[in-house]
């Protein structure tokens, strides 16, 4: 019989259910006629009010299918990273991007200024393709308004369309454009104000108001409501993730294009870093947090506005199937060292209360938190750490006995915000560190290098690294030997990792052979990616947990970079001569 004791959140740590999704005018405008959060998966109560109406929704359902920039029906829709998205065509001018050294891919050399006014940041040209899932639906919406139009049932209803810009709107006609003309189209609502928008004669921003022609206001009525119905039905059937096969929950839409739910793409990112879909390189960290990657806002807009109140059920039944497992709580945590992602930690399970929590996760996903002991100093407080990491068990041998020796890697980071007692080990409910986005990290770099130094110049710069093979390019900084705790903060991400490699085999060149060969088959050969080193280099260096800990909270790889970089020069200048790391 399970038995569950409770501690509540500690008041220093922060709420799981505080939501930090970014937003824009777009998003929290009540104009668009959505939730303010991405697919209701905060509040599906607001989202399942919103379901769009053929009858007093037209000018918003035909703003599902606009483009923002050229307010024409959306061709080749491309969706940037800020989670906008927009014609093809309507991408801006390209320019080269300069003072980035990491990643530096071929398809990250070249930018553009985003044109929307609440991102208004730099974009990689590579970060930015046809949104598959998106292209799809409006190929849809196209071929049911084509086909409602040339109906010959329908040749006698027609409608006139005047529009109306923000000053009329506001009653000040005198600061108006010149009024434009009314329109006479054929077809309902729906098939003339998508016809209109399609002649570019219809501006995003602006109203519209009807008058029906050749027929009554019930025979219009009956016409949108089935073109409405119609359009739902079809269009739902690109709205399924390619993962988990119900509809989007949360949709994040990646580099190469393909949408899946935000949940299910963690997921993805747990095991492999290519798309499930079509096994491109997916350019997005494996924390995929809503403020570095906002969701796809149109698909958002289309599916709130569509099936608000499927997202409703569908997000309830999401949260409850994350608490189920561990009565309430979503992560079993195994209080024993400090791991790292992407890293193996190898475990011996002797004591029956983990027996019973490495049986339980076997049977469900192989997945459970690991975090450091520490000594509580009150009664009612926690003796571990609130930062852990989370582990897949990779290989698994047990004994007659019951024990049991477990190789497992780490997934992610996760800060603990609530935990409990369930058969005598603890379990917890954990929200994931996520860290900032590959453009912020380029912009991070961009800004201190150009700010310390000035803009290098392209003649006596040292070449951008190879993409293919980016640790032949070793940048002439680097190479120095003196580099003082202030040189590192105008040091490019590059610069940083090849300072802690060249550390490494200046260690190796002094270390025995056996220890090194007995290292190198465990965490495998020194990285020289800049997101992988400085969780290889804490695992292998002998320094104190406390001090690798602090790893864990960090949300930039350039951050932890210097970290490493400044263990390096402290312990070179003070603490150690080159003879006491014996390690490597």
């Amino acid at each position: 019989m399970s038995s569950i004791h409770t501690n509540p959140t500690p008041s220093n740590l922060p709420s799981s259910s505080s939501s930090d999704s970014p937003t824009s005018e777009s998003r929290d405008g009540v104009e668009d006629g959505v939730a303010p959060n991405p697919a209701g998966t905060e509040h599906p109560s607001v989202a399942s009010g919103l379901l769009l109406n053929a009858v007093r929704d037209v000018r918003e359902i035909i703003r599902l299918v606009q483009c923002q920039v050229c307010s024409k029906i959306l061709r080749e829709p491309t969706t940037l990273p800020c989670g906008h998205s927009l014609c093809r065509q309507c991408v801006p001018q390209t320019h080269i991007r300069t003072n980035i050294s990491w990643p530096a891919t071929a398809n990250r050399l070249r930018g553009f200024q985003c044109p929307f006014g609440d991102c208004k940041k730099e974009h990689a040209l590579g970060d930015c393709a046809v949104d598959v899932t998106l292209n799809k639906a409006l190929a849809i919406f196209e071929t049911i308004i084509e086909q409602y139009h040339d109906d010959t049932g329908l040749s006698s209803v027609s409608t006139l369309i005047a529009v109306r810009n923000q000053w009329d709107i506001a009653g000040v006609p005198s600061l108006a454009k010149k009024k434009s003309e009314p329109n006479v189209l054929r077809g309902g609502h729906i098939i003339a104000t998508y016809s209109l928008a399609e002649l570019g004669k219809l501006d995003y921003g602006c109203e519209v108001s009807y008058s029906s022609v050749g027929a009554g206001d019930d025979a219009v009525t009956q016409v949108d409501t089935a073109v409405l119905a119609r359009l739902k039905e079809s269009v739902r059937t690109e709205m399924d993730c390619q993962v988990c096969y119900a509809l989007f929950l949360d949709p994040l839409t990646t580099t190469c294009g393909h949408t899946f739910c935000r949940g299910c793409l963690h997921r993805i990112l747990d095991h492999s870093d290519l798309c499930p879909i079509c096994r491109r390189n997916l350019s997005i960290q494996a924390q995929v947090n809503q403020q570095s990657y906002p969701s796809n806002e149109r698909l958002c807009k289309i599916i709130n506005g569509f099936w608000a109140d499927l997202v409703a059920l569908r997000s309830q039944a999401y949260r409850l199937e994350q608490q189920v497992n561990h009565g309430g709580f979503d992560t079993a945590l195994f209080v024993c060292t400090l791991s790292f992602p992407r890293m193996p930690t190898f475990l011996h399970v002797f004591e029956p209360r983990y027996r019973l929590m490495i049986r339980r996760a076997m049977d469900n996903d192989r997945t459970f938190g690991m975090v450091l002991h520490k000594s509580s100093r009150t009664p009612d407080g926690s003796d571990f750490m609130e930062l852990g990491t989370l582990l897949r068990i990779v290989n698994i041998e047990f004994f007659p006995d019951g024990r049991s020796l477990l190789e497992t890697v780490g997934v992610s980071r996760f800060r603990v915000t609530g935990h409990g007692w369930l058969d005598g080990y603890i379990v917890g409910n954990i929200e994931k560190i996520d860290d900032i986005s590959l453009a912020e990290e380029e912009a991070i770099e961009a800004s201190e290098t150009m700010r310390a130094r000035g803009i290098r110049d392209p003649v006596t710069s040292p070449p951008s690294p190879d993409p293919a093979h980016p640790e032949q390019a070793v940048p002439a900084r680097s190479r120095a030997v003196s580099v003082s705790l202030d040189d590192l903060e105008t040091m490019s991400t590059r610069e940083l990792v090849q300072f802690g490699v060249d550390f490494v085999r200046r260690m190796r060149a002094q270390s025995v052979a056996w220890l090194t060969a007995r290292v190198l088959a465990i965490y495998g050969e020194c990285p020289t990616d800049p997101a992988i080193f400085p969780w290889w280099f804490a695992s292998i260096l002998p320094v104190k947990d406390e001090e690798k800990y602090r790893l864990l909270g960090t949300s930039s790889v350039r951050e932890r970079l210097k970290m490493c970089c400044r263990w390096i020069i402290e312990w070179e200048s003070s603490r150690w001569t080159l003879s006491d790391c014996r390690v490597l």
